[in-house]
């Protein structure tokens, strides 16, 4: 799906919003057309009801911004040892087979689907990560002739890092996306 097609800005944007869109289909179809012909028209709505029902299942599902916070700072105070084995069981969760390595550009190989993954980790607490990382992940992938390859942080990724990353296919987790990752493996904090 195109990025900027109406769609996908709709999954984007709150629950709300593509609701309204099939109520006001609906009310116009009543306004415009003959009482036989309502139904027909109403129902040009109904992919705005679907979007409406996965965007709020999945705004549902996201954790507050406050787990988030809290989530990335029990990350930020994990050693490389307990960060790595966090997750490495989350990978396993996800489905993947998963087995390390030894290098400086990719810390774990996961396997999928046929699919081999180069996964770089061990910068995760780098408050910036630049070009240098992504770069030794490509190299990385191309010489083990990878499919494809994840860079993981907490810090910020630079502007350049990450066009290349964009430019190269690199997925970045963070943020979020990675305390959703975590969050089944971590130990919730207790207040």
């Amino acid at each position: 799906m195109a990025e900027k097609s109406l769609f996908a800005i709709l999954l984007r944007s709150p629950w709300w919003i593509s609701l309204a869109i099939s109520v006001a289909i609906a009310m116009v179809a009543r306004a415009l057309l003959p009482p036989q012909y309502f139904l027909f028209g109403a129902m040009g709505g109904f992919p705005f009801v679907v979007i409406a029902v996965i965007t709020a299942w999945r705004q549902f599902r996201a954790p507050s911004t406050a787990h988030v916070a809290d989530t990335l700072a029990q990350i930020g105070a994990m050693s490389w040892r307990d960060f790595s084995a966090a997750l490495e069981q989350a990978l396993k969760l996800e489905g993947f087979e998963v087995r390390r390595l030894d290098s400086a550009a990719a810390d774990f190989e996961l396997l999928k689907a046929g699919r081999t993954v180069l996964l770089s980790g061990k910068r995760w607490k780098a408050a910036r990560l630049g070009l240098e990382p992504f770069q030794a992940l490509e190299a990385a992938r191309r010489a083990c002739d990878a499919n494809s390859s994840i860079c993981v942080t907490t810090g910020e990724v630079t502007a350049n890092a990450r066009q290349f990353a964009a430019a190269q296919q690199i997925r970045v987790i963070e943020g979020t996306e990675l305390a959703q990752l975590l969050r089944p493996v971590l130990e919730p904090r207790k207040a």
